[in-house]
């Protein structure tokens, strides 16, 4: 078994991130760091570690939505001391780690698994998965102005945005609310959306990742996904 798909299948971090800690010289086998990529390892016989811990395959699959509160970072750890979401699943004894990632300042729907193969096959760019927000700014919008972002928009960093669907559903001189469904997921893509048009972005939440609903869960909270839930999810492993 590949290195990276070891360290995925434990609960350590997704595959592509589990690369940048084997790059990085944090990884382990039967005492030696090892940095290269595809490295085959035996989780019967070979000792590995992670962080001076042995590293273990975990048993039990766990697949959770968490609604994310504004104010903490979707990462297992932070280097500025920051509040993650991990605190949120104190209370579960798998290690996790999210699917993909929310902005500091974005609330929602955020999942969260210890299937490597699933969050490795839900943040590949080529499944295209559609994520539904609900964007609220502190002015008003036009139909031409929504139909313009819907065609896409290109962004600060010269990245031009691919189409996308909007829907206006309330608007006035200081409000605005929209519903929005993207299928990509740059860096804070849609409030750069909206700044591309002179917009802001007061508040943001996710609500929806393809036919998976936040519905009424509270800030903070998680929940278990249904197993129909999971069997949808799980049919992107396969595409």
């Amino acid at each position: 078994m590949r290195l990276q798909k070891f360290l995925a299948d434990a609960g350590i971090a997704s595959r592509r991130k589990a690369e940048e800690l084997i790059a990085a010289g944090r990884v382990e086998v039967n005492g030696k760091t090892v940095r290269e990529m595809g490295y085959l390892v035996d989780p019967q016989k070979d000792e590995v570690k992670y962080l001076n811990r042995i590293v273990k395959p975990s048993a039990k699959r766990i697949y959770l939505m968490l609604n994310k509160p504004a104010g903490c970072v979707s990462t297992c750890h932070d280097e500025s001391g920051r509040k993650t979401v991990m605190q949120y699943v104190g209370d579960i004894k798998e290690r996790l780690y999210p699917v993909g990632r929310l902005d500091f300042t974005t609330e929602g729907l955020l999942l969260m698994t210890n299937d490597g193969a699933l969050t490795n096959a839900l943040t590949h760019p080529k499944h295209n998965v559609p994520k539904k927000y609900l964007a609220v700014l502190d002015t008003e919008i036009t139909e031409q102005e929504l139909e313009k972002l819907a065609k896409g928009v290109v962004l600060d960093d010269g990245y031009k945005t691919a189409p996308c669907v909007l829907k206006l559903l309330s608007a006035s001189a200081a409000r605005s609310e929209i519903l929005c469904v993207i299928s990509e997921g740059k860096n804070r893509q849609i409030r750069r959306m909206f700044q591309a048009i002179d917009k802001n972005v007061r508040y943001l939440k996710r609500v929806a990742i393809g036919d998976i609903k936040l519905g009424n869960l509270k800030k903070g909270s998680y929940r278990m996904l249904t197993k129909e839930e999971t069997d949808y999810l799980k049919k992107f492993i396969c595409l």
